[in-house]
């Protein structure tokens, strides 16, 4: 059984790493749009999230990558930013950029909370 989750562990990890430098790389390349497109785009808050969340998402692949024991932390921390990053771009309905940035930002949310769930499991 302890294989099993060892395997389980060990994969989700691999699926949350390339989630969270997906993300990261996403949220850099969507403030980039978002700045040379200006207005609300540009609004400080909504740059300040994404910078965070392109932020915590290398800092867990981080933690991840060095097998830390804290990386549920950074996980639960990245999946609670991811989900105010989405919420925030959802906003922009209809900006294909912004919902891809935000459909990306979910799924490395999901992830992330997959791998606080093992975490605590472990």
């Amino acid at each position: 059984m302890e294989e099993h989750m060892d395997d389980e562990m060990t994969t989700a990890m691999d699926d949350c790493i390339d989630w969270c430098t997906t993300c990261h790389d996403i949220c850099l390349q969507t403030v980039n749009y978002c700045l040379g497109m200006g207005g609300e785009h540009a609004a400080q808050d909504h740059i300040r999230l994404l910078l965070d969340c392109a932020q915590i998402c290398q800092t867990s692949a981080d933690f991840m990558l060095r097998e830390s024991p804290l990386h549920g932390a950074t996980c639960a921390a990245c999946a609670e930013v991811c989900d105010r990053c989405a919420e925030s771009c959802e906003r922009f309905e209809g900006d294909e950029i912004m919902m891809a940035c935000a459909e990306t930002c979910r799924g490395c949310a999901e992830s992330c909370r997959e791998m606080v769930r093992l975490a605590k499991a472990a």
